[in-house]
């Protein structure tokens, strides 16, 4: 791509990595700026391929084999059609991706293709339940937030209620509150308990109905009675094989069965029987006081998830001693879990899994195996961490059924939990500088390595309860490989193969730290990549893989970075990749996270996997200046995306707005839904 024009340049310097350094302490506890929680020494990525023999030339027979037959043989990750496209591709864009390319800025506002529209779905504190007041920034109430949409949307489903897709339930997560951000004169060192209350009812999930007429992608909502509002005092049921240890009980709760609220849900999925998952993500920054813990194993596993400090940021130990790890140890250890919502029926409980394990989770993702086992993809978002695979004992059930649906919500309750570990077949040939192996592609292949499975253990001096609440622990003990910050995993709807987003880690490489190796190729990862994943011969029960990675993201002029063999002069800018998803036509789309690495907006772009247009990255749509790209849903006619901390930059505040988006004027910045379509002479035209 051509520099930017200088209207469109950044118009303040960004934070390390990319992010606004007020978004990290709000979001993750500033998690990049504190020594990674992983301080294990069990082989890192590096090391374990140097230690096999190479099998590249087996490899490269294997593919020449697998191309011509169109499938993943024994040997490695069948190349898709055009995947090494040496030359410019013939005219034309991919099914799909027909649309003209947003050109990246720093713009307050979602840009969108020309000849599309675009209108927002619902904002912060828009109303949700009967009686919700209209939203008054000035004169909040915990009342009024609990019957609102919440703050920070950012996992997102629509679930068509009708076989025209006019009217569906649109689900969404808030996974964090920037308090400075939602009270005018905030004070962080005295907050109060309002504002607290307020917090904990903005985190969580909303549920309702929107609809839209036939010649418009714009969705309306509307109250119903499946509208539903989740929070952090919500109760939860805690399922799997770890509900009623003695590591989830509290005061509170000594049954260690039920869970009040569910905090940093990040990204998520659609279940196969019509669930919502969802993940806790960085949960740890919300539990104060864990150097005071007097028990040094206690201290020690605290520490494993980030949880070292003294007071918490927002000061909810204030006002809740469950937030208090000298009052209530065990609380921390009731947060992240994977969670299931049943949006159909407003009344059922939600559900901790504890089958799944416990970890910084970004999400989880379904594929159904050719017996009906289910398989759950799940990655741990934060640097060194690891991306996790689990297989349900029990098969589904198909059919909408209510019994069909109980059966279905109990698969991810008993199973077989499993770690990655990933090798490269290019031993000594990554410097950390980017620069592509001999073969012309960083590709390997892998293994799942078994955790646990219902109260059976598979890790050396740890019981099944211990590995589904302390996962982490388990997975170094086994050796997992540590990656570059596991975000979004998600399997293809038709090819079955697995594609999750590396989103970046800027202490790669560095003194102290693991070096680069060929999943994880650069030194001070500062943009991150794209995994593509095929199990052995496209089982989805296989415990072995073969793994390539499809973008190598970064600004394309510079020589780190890499597109699938696709000309690089011919595709966009990308930074920090998060979520993944998929049209009908099978490309892969991908949203932003920190783009300002660039120096440019987050955004959301299409990418062919097949064909000659393998690789060519296009920029969909940008988000206003400050603001995440998130929960994209990719519909025939309709696309939506959560816009997250619109006008969250250093120096900004309530007091002094960086962005007026979504509402213009004067008015503060809200996190809200987007919907975007364009118009054809008898409705909708397709996206692409």
């Amino acid at each position: 791509m051509p520099p930017l024009p200088q209207h469109l340049l950044p118009i303040q310097p960004v934070h390390a990595g990319g992010r606004a350094a007020v978004t990290c302490k709000y979001r993750c506890g500033d998690a990049c700026f504190h020594e990674p929680s992983n301080p294990t020494g069990n082989p890192y990525f590096g090391e374990v391929v140097d230690q096999v023999m190479s099998r590249r030339g087996a490899l490269r027979a294997a593919a020449v084999v697998t191309f011509a037959a169109g499938a993943l043989g024994a040997g490695g990750l069948a190349r898709p059609a055009g995947a090494a496209a040496a030359t410019a591709p013939p005219d034309g864009p991919a099914p799909g991706t027909n649309f003209q390319r947003v050109e990246p800025n720093t713009l307050d506002a979602v840009v969108v293709p020309k000849g599309y529209e675009q209108a927002v779905v619902i904002r912060w504190g828009d109303p949700v339940l009967p009686g919700a007041p209209d939203f008054d920034f000035d004169n909040q109430t915990a009342a009024a937030q609990e019957r609102q949409f919440g703050f920070n949307n950012d996992f997102a489903a629509l679930l068509p209620i009708d076989h025209l897709g006019l009217a569906a339930l649109l689900v969404t997560n808030h996974e964090y509150t920037t308090e400075e951000f939602m009270f005018r004169g905030y004070d962080e060192a005295n907050p109060t308990e309002e504002q607290v209350r307020i917090a904990w009812a903005a985190h969580g999930l909303s549920v309702l109905l929107v609809t839209r007429n036939w010649n418009s992608g714009a969705y309306r909502p509307r109250t119903s009675g499946f509208n539903r509002r989740i929070t952090a005092r919500t109760p939860f049921v805690v399922a799997g094989p770890a509900a009623g240890s003695d590591l989830l009980k509290t005061p509170d709760d000594p049954t260690g069965t039920r869970v009040l609220g569910t905090l940093n849900n990040c990204a998520g999925g659609v279940t196969p029987w019509g669930t919502i998952l969802s993940g806790e993500e960085n949960f740890n920054q919300y539990f104060a006081n864990a150097d005071q813990v007097a028990d040094p194993e206690v201290r020690a596993r605290l520490a494993r998830y980030g949880m070292s400090g003294t007071e918490t940021g927002r000061k909810w130990e204030r006002f809740d001693s469950r937030f208090d790890l000298t009052e209530q140890p065990n609380e921390a250890n009731r947060f992240g879990w994977i969670i299931e919502v049943d949006p159909r029926d407003p009344r059922s409980s939600p559900i901790k899994h504890t089958a799944l394990g416990r970890f910084k989770h970004e999400g989880a993702t379904i594929r159904v195996a050719d017996d009906g086992r289910v398989v759950a993809y799940s990655g741990d978002d934060e640097a060194f961490e690891y991306v996790y695979k689990f297989i349900s004992s029990r098969k589904m059930k198909k059919g909408a059924s209510r019994s069909a649906r109980r059966h279905n919500m109990t698969l991810l309750d008993e199973g077989t939990l499993y770690v990655g570990r990933f090798t490269g077949d290019s031993p000594g040939e990554i410097d950390g500088s980017g620069t592509l192996p001999a073969d012309g592609e960083f590709d390997g292949t892998g293994e799942w390595l078994p955790l646990a499975s219902g109260d059976r253990s598979f890790v050396p001096g740890m019981t099944a309860e211990e590995v589904y609440v302390f996962t982490r622990e388990a997975a170094d003990r086994v050796g997992g490989t540590k990656m570059d910050r596991p975000e979004d995993i998600q399997p293809h709807p038709r090819t079955g193969r697995v594609y999750f987003a590396l989103t970046k880690n800027s202490a790669r490489g560095k003194e102290g730290f693991p070096a680069a190796d060929e999943a994880n190729p650069r030194t001070g990862n500062k943009h991150g990549q794209v995994v593509e994943l095929e199990e052995e011969r496209g089982n989805a029960l296989a415990t072995t893989f073969h793994w390539r990675l499809l973008l190598v993201c970064g600004d394309p002029n510079s020589p780190d970075t890499y597109f699938a063999g696709f000309p690089k002069d011919q595709v966009s800018p990308i930074s920090s990749p998060d979520n993944v998803a998929f049209d009908h036509h099978g490309n892969l789309w991908v949203s932003t996270d920190s783009a300002g690495a660039l120096g440019i907006n987050d955004g959301l772009y299409a990418v062919p996997l097949e064909g000659s247009r393998r690789g060519d990255l296009k920029l969909f749509l940008t988000v206003p200046r400050g603001g995440e790209t998130c929960g994209p849903v990719i519909g025939d006619k309709v696309v939506t995306v959560c816009v997250q901390h619109p006008g969250e930059v250093d120096g900004a505040s309530a007091d002094n707005p960086a962005s007026n988006w979504p509402d213009g004027g004067d008015n503060r910045p809200r996190p809200s839904v987007v919907a975007v379509w364009k118009p054809g002479r008898h409705g909708l035209a397709s996206i692409g």
